[in-house]
C-alpha cells in the first residue's frame, strides 16, 4: 500500500469516526424542540408521531366545533394530523390569582404547521405584530392573555402567552444556535440525561404546577401527597406496553421514605376505590393503572411505575372539548383552578 492510498484510507476512517460520534452525541441530545425553550420551571415533551402510530386503533376523531373547523379551513392545518411534536415550557407566575393566572407556558410546535395561509390567519387575528431576529412575531388576544406566535424553520411554531416578550425572543435566539445537540436550557441541561432514551413522552423540572390546586397536585381527582413545586422526572416509553415512570427527587432520604409511604397507601387505598366502578373503557384503563402501579425509595428519590392501557388516552382525549387549545391562539390545558 502505497502512502497516498493510506493517506487516503486515514481520512476516510477520521471522517468516518467524526460522523460515528456525531451521530452518537445527537442521539443523546434533547429533541431540537425542547433546545428551543427559554428557562422556566418545567418542562414537557411528547413525541406524537410514533403515539399516533402505537395508539391509531384507539383514537376516535375528534369533534370538531364550527370555530375549529373555520380555522383547519382558513390554515388547511389540522393539529389531529399534521402536529408530530409538542414541547412544552411551564413558567410559575408570581401572582397566581393575577390577570395571567398561577402558570404560563412558552412552546415549540413541529410538524406540517407552517406556510403563507397561517400568516394570513395570524395577520387577520393579530392585534400587532413585531420583527424579530429576522421572524415576524404575531400578538393574539386570548382569554385576557396575549398570546404570541412566530414561525421558525419550515415546520415549527414558537408560541409563548406569557406576560412580556422575554420567552418568544428567546426562543426565536436560541433557534439560531439549535444545530448544536446540548444547547438548552438549565433545566433541560441538569434532568434530561435523567429520561430514558426512547421516551415517546416526557417532564422534567415542577411539571406538576398545571395540575396544581392550593399547593397540591391532583391527578384523576386524587389530590397527590406531593408539592407542586417538587422537582419530578417523568416518562413514557414503549416496552412492548405504555411504561409510565415517576420519578420525584426529595430534600432528603428521609423526606422520601416518608413521601413513598404516603404514596404507597393512595394507591392501595385508590385500589379499593375503584373495585366497585362500572365495566366501561376508561373504568378498565384505569384500574389497569393501578393494579400495575409500584412505588419504591431510592435514596432520596421516590420512584412509581405503572403500565397504561393505549384506550386510556382515547378516553380522555374523547372527554375534552376539542375546540379548546387547538389555535395557535389558545393556552394549554392546564388545572380548573383559575
Amino acid at each position: 500500500m502505497n502512502k497516498r492510498t493510506r493517506r487516503t484510507l486515514l481520512v476516510v476512517a477520521a471522517v468516518l469516526l467524526l460522523l460515528a460520534v456525531a451521530i452518537f452525541l445527537r442521539s443523546k441530545a434533547p429533541p431540537e424542540a425542547a433546545r428551543l425553550l427559554p428557562e422556566s420551571d418545567g418542562i414537557l415533551f411528547v413525541n406524537l408521531k410514533p403515539m399516533r402510530a402505537f395508539l391509531k386503533k384507539d383514537l376516535q376523531p375528534p369533534h370538531r366545533v364550527p370555530e375549529y373547523q373555520q380555522f383547519v379551513d382558513a390554515t388547511g392545518i389540522d393539529w389531529e394530523r399534521d402536529l408530530d411534536q409538542v414541547a412544552v415550557a411551564v413558567h410559575r407566575m408570581p401572582d397566581p390569582n393575577g390577570p395571567n393566572g398561577p402558570v404560563a407556558y412558552s412552546m415549540v410546535l413541529v410538524g406540517k404547521l407552517t406556510g403563507q395561509r397561517l400568516n394570513n390567519w395570524l395577520e387577520s387575528h393579530a392585534v400587532s405584530h413585531e420583527s424579530y431576529a429576522g421572524h415576524t412575531v404575531y400578538s393574539v388576544p386570548s382569554d385576557g392573555r396575549t398570546v404570541r406566535v412566530a414561525q421558525i424553520g419550515y415546520d415549527m411554531l414558537a408560541i409563548s402567552n406569557t406576560p412580556t416578550t422575554e420567552q418568544i425572543h428567546s426562543m426565536l435566539d436560541r433557534h439560531r444556535a439549535a444545530a448544536l445537540p446540548f444547547a438548552g436550557s438549565t433545566l433541560l441541561g441538569r434532568h434530561y440525561h435523567e429520561v430514558p432514551l426512547l421516551s415517546l413522552a416526557w417532564g422534567v423540572g415542577q411539571i406538576g404546577l398545571p395540575f396544581s390546586e392550593s399547593g397540591e397536585i391532583h391527578v384523576f381527582g386524587l389530590s397527590l401527597p406531593l408539592q407542586a413545586d417538587a422537582t419530578i422526572v417523568a416518562s413514557l416509553r414503549w416496552a412492548g406496553s405504555l411504561r409510565l415512570r415517576v420519578e420525584e427527587i426529595a430534600p432528603s432520604d428521609e423526606a422520601a421514605a416518608s413521601q413513598a409511604a404516603s404514596l404507597a397507601t393512595l394507591v392501595t387505598l385508590a385500589r379499593g376505590f375503584s373495585i366497585p366502578l362500572g365495566g366501561n373503557s376508561a373504568n378498565n384503563s384505569l384500574k389497569e393503572l393501578l393494579k400495575t402501579a409500584q412505588v419504591e425509595q431510592k435514596r432520596n428519590r421516590v420512584v412509581v411505575t405503572a403500565q397504561l392501557s393505549p384506550s386510556l388516552f382515547s378516553d380522555l382525549a374523547a372527554s375534552e372539548d376539542s375546540s379548546k387549545n387547538l389555535e395557535p391562539g389558545a393556552e394549554p390545558a392546564a388545572s380548573n383552578n383559575h
